[in-house]
């Protein structure tokens, strides 16, 4: 007996309304596996990727003895003595990362990639040539095995349900990805949501995605906001992609022409910027916003190179740039198409893959920059492109004694080399709050007693006498009325020439202005001698 009609019509709606099914490659703890292979480390040791003093990712080994990711490093290194520390290296995650892509595009074209480590394909047409999706994944597996140790796969409903189906190497039935969410933690979320909603949905006693599904959808929007109905949606299962999302127009593509070829990933990457600006301005335009784009690149040996690169957020021109930059790493470094590419860079084109509307609410998950701050990074690569990559820079705190030292200085838009971390116990240090005005070089001042003498300190640290007043740039002397310390510190003890002691006090004036100065004792002949008084910083 057949089915009624409107059987019939529902069962091909809710087909059809099914996120797509797709198959996601994710290679555990890569930032691990890519910094192992930087720095030559072998063997099963307990490893953890460190960022601005916090565990980002550590392997199976470190979570065996407590290390989880979040922590501070000191943490870490308590709970596991023996664990080896790594800084993050994003440029070699991508570059390891690209002959997973190459495998991939062996058996379906199309690769989407998250981030290095995680990628994504569509299983429909695959399916149809390897004979169902476990030949699809048969085949995966069978392309990758030559190029990654260790690669989980997983096929859902969806980008966001399969990349969590490969976590467990699971094959979820066309149809099952809500039910398969439903028994998962609201923490999988990671990085995809704020932080404040996944701590707020997990102080209401809502612990899994299935709990977070099942409330009605005006509420969640009445509650929490258009984070919470982004977050709604992935946890039921939905397409992650919003329901506004359509194929761009075709004159948004963007291309760049390098005459002679470029052979550097950093110089296409630095040349690009103002296409990527211009790819992100063509949509904006249009009031789109892009979601996910193709980076063809065309090699002067007639080869071209396609990668499709889909972001969390609203793609700005810096990451377009930074993804730009990391395919690049891969192809020119040798290591994924030492074949195939064989010449230089002749010519980058940027094709918006899909958009949504600018404003969407995809844009507020993750906390988006808003229109004064795109300005501002707009503006900021514009200097860059006609002064030079290195003509704009911000500065960060790192680990030091001194302010200055504090005051760490790198590129835009770059990660900090090595900085100096902050939580180690720096001597002679001054307490909190800093200083909010640094001077630089500093400036030398005079300190005096009530007895209009100079005032000095000893080798110990005894101040002679109490200071009194303070003469700037020698404007009359102002007097002080109260100050603090000193605090010692021994600069560069282990290079004679250069060795020298500082004491550092505070002071404020009649005025309320406070003041970061230090007391530089009499020196060795080749400094200047001392003792002498410089001024440092300002408070506010």
């Amino acid at each position: 007996m057949s089915a009624p009609p409107e059987a019939t019509t529902s069962v091909a709606d809710a087909a059809q309304s099914r996120p797509p099914r797709t198959a996601a490659v994710w290679c555990p703890d890569w930032p691990v596996s890519a910094a192992r292979a930087v720095a030559g480390v072998t063997g099963e040791v307990p490893v953890a990727v460190v960022t601005a003093d916090r565990v980002v990712a550590c392997n199976h080994a470190g979570r065996e003895q407590g290390v989880r990711r979040g922590q501070r490093r000191r943490e870490a290194q308590y709970r596991c003595p023996a664990l080896v520390v790594l800084a993050r290296d994003e440029v070699a995650e991508a570059r390891l990362f690209e002959p997973v892509a190459v495998a991939l595009e062996s058996v379906a074209p199309g690769v989407e990639i998250t981030r290095p480590g995680l990628a994504a394909i569509g299983v429909r047409g695959p399916a149809r040539y390897y004979r169902g999706e476990v030949g699809v994944v048969a085949a995966v597996s069978q392309a990758v095995a030559t190029v990654a140790l260790d690669v989980l796969i997983g096929v859902a409903d969806g980008a966001f349900a399969a990349g969590l189906a490969a976590r467990s190497g699971a094959v979820v039935p066309a149809g099952g990805s809500p039910a398969f969410l439903a028994g998962l933690p609201i923490t999988v979320f990671g990085s995809l949501a704020e932080v404040a909603l996944v701590d707020l949905l997990l102080r209401l006693g809502l612990r899994t995605l299935g709990s977070f599904a099942a409330l009605p959808a005006r509420d969640v929007a009445a509650r929490f906001g258009a984070a919470g109905v982004w977050a709604h949606r992935l946890a039921g299962g939905r397409d992650e992609r919003p329901v506004a999302a359509r194929r761009p127009p075709v004159d948004c593509t963007v291309q760049v022409s390098f005459e002679p070829p470029l052979d550097r990933s950093d110089a296409v990457a630095f040349s690009s910027r103002a296409s990527a600006e211009q790819f992100i301005d063509r949509l904006a335009g249009r009031g789109l916003a892009c979601v996910c784009f193709e980076a063809q690149v065309d090699i002067e040996t007639g080869e071209q190179v396609v990668r499709r690169w889909r972001h969390t957020g609203l793609l700005t021109a810096g990451d377009v740039v930074d993804r730009i930059r990391w395919q690049l790493e891969g192809m020119l470094a040798g290591e994924a198409q030492a074949e195939q590419v064989s010449g230089g860079v002749s010519r980058l084109r940027l094709v918006p893959v899909e958009t949504v509307p600018t404003g969407a609410h995809q844009q507020a998950l993750w906390g988006g920059p808003g229109e004064r701050d795109e300005r501002v990074q707009r503006g900021l690569a514009r200097v860059q492109t006609q002064f030079g990559h290195e003509s704009v820079s911000r500065l960060f705190v790192q680990g030091g004694s001194s302010s200055a030292a504090r005051t760490g200085r790198t590129v835009w838009e770059e990660p900090a080399r090595l900085p100096r971390p902050a939580g180690q116990p720096w001597p002679g240090h001054l307490p909190a709050p800093a200083p909010a005005v640094l001077i630089d070089p500093p400036r030398q001042i005079q300190v005096f007693d009530q007895h209009s003498l100079p005032v000095t300190i000893s080798d110990r640290g005894a101040v002679a006498s109490a200071p009194a007043r303070l003469r700037v740039d020698g404007r009359p002397a102002v007097a002080i009325t109260a100050w603090a310390g000193p605090w010692p510190q021994s600069e560069a003890w282990w290079e004679p020439q250069a060795a020298g002691r500082v004491l550092r006090c505070q002071l404020v004036d009649v005025h309320g202005r406070a003041y970061v100065v230090a007391y530089h004792p009499a020196t060795n002949p080749d400094q200047q001698p001392g003792p002498r008084w410089l001024l440092e910083g300002l408070y506010d």
